[in-house]
């Protein structure tokens, strides 16, 4: 039976710390980004109201596109278990803890499953490649291995519950010292595993790293957690959008997806930050007049989707349908998707995207 880790809310949120939870007690009343358009206020059901499961989600289309794209993945699996035939890349840790990530969220484990062999051989690939500082890293990076560390070790902390590899703890472990060492003065990451600078997208990738290690047991300093809410809060600008440094203020939906999720991450549910963020992001809504302004597809809807199931309400009843049905729409006849990074990548976070209904991942429990 898959061992599940019980949390309050998504591994995207609840608390990074190991402290307490640091939102708030109740959901979030916020302005209805998608209601009715008058501006009323709503009582928005999020991570700690209701999480009706109705079974329309998942309809016949998701449901066959998902499994399309899985059949893929599972086609072009390098023969070590790795990802990165396309785009560049060669080997990709990132990119082959983001294909590990979608055949959990299909219920597969490891050598159990229909994908249980293809997770198998991905979990190798990670372990193998964990280094005794705790760096994660393949046969290529893009630029910089921190992108790949932190969705390495998120993988890790998923896969840990389901695998009775003595080692994976261990190699966990040694990830997550590695990613609280690097954190820079201003609170967040960037590329290199240094303390030089920061950006939010790097940023978002180890704080939901280091909330799947928590919920996994593993001890994250909730220092490290106050100073990444303060770095990820600074990055707001005044149109409720995110800025990628906090030199640079421009907003951005990939981006600003990130940001609300990061904030989620953290433990903060509600305030002024997370109702600016929602109604910025939710411009984007697929096939609306702001269709996924600033690129970067995949990427933006992997954090804006998981930002949306965590508010609930409207919110996610209008996004789901939208987003769903876009992906559906877009994926080519192989099961792939073609987006801004490479068909793997894409294929990647379109099955995780489509699977987030499933809730079968410790991190989309509620």
């Amino acid at each position: 039976m898959r061992i599940m880790i019980t949390v309050a809310v998504l591994a995207l949120i609840g608390a990074c710390s190991t402290g307490t939870v640091l939102g708030a007690d109740a959901p979030p009343a916020v302005v209805g980004a998608g209601g009715t358009g008058t501006g009323e206020v709503e009582t928005l059901h999020g991570p700690l109201g209701d999480d009706p499961i109705e079974g329309s989600e998942l309809t016949p289309q998701v449901v066959a596109a998902a499994e399309r794209g899985l059949d893929y993945l599972a086609r072009v699996q390098n023969t070590d278990g790795s990802y990165g035939r396309t785009g560049g890349y060669t080997s990709h840790a990132g990119i082959t803890a983001l294909a590990g990530i979608a055949f959990l969220s299909q219920g597969s484990q490891p050598d159990r499953g229909k994908y249980g062999k293809n997770l198998a051989l991905a979990l190798d690939f990670i372990v193998k490649h964990t280094g005794r500082s705790g760096l994660i890293i393949g046969e290529s990076v893009d630029h910089g291995p921190m992108y790949g560390q932190g969705f390495a070790t998120l993988f890790l902390a998923e896969a840990y519950g389901t695998s009775p590899r003595p080692e994976v703890r261990d190699k966990l472990s040694r990830a997550v010292d590695l990613i609280v060492r690097t954190q820079n003065d201003q609170g967040g990451w960037r590329y290199q595993p240094v303390k030089l600078d920061a950006d939010l997208s790097v940023t978002i990738c180890e704080i939901m790293a280091l909330r799947a290690a928590r919920n996994a047991g593993i001890k994250v300093p909730k220092a490290t957690i106050d100073r990444a809410i303060d770095y990820v809060k600074k990055s707001q600008n005044a149109d409720g959008g995110f800025s990628y440094t906090l030199d640079s203020r421009s907003s951005a939906f990939p981006r600003s997806a990130a940001g609300v999720c990061s904030l989620y991450n953290c433990g903060i549910y509600s305030g002024p930050e997370i109702e600016r963020g929602l109604r910025y992001v939710f411009k984007a809504i697929p096939g609306g007049k702001g269709d996924q302004f600033g690129g970067y597809y995949f990427y933006g809807n992997y954090y804006a989707t998981q930002a949306m199931f965590i508010a609930g309400g409207d919110y996610w009843k209008k996004w789901w349908p939208a987003i769903s049905a876009d992906l559906v729409k877009k994926q080519n006849k192989d099961g792939s998707w073609s987006g801004d990074v490479g068909q793997e990548f894409d294929a990647a976070m379109g099955c995780i995207i489509l699977q987030i209904p499933n809730r079968y991942l410790p991190i989309l429990q509620r």
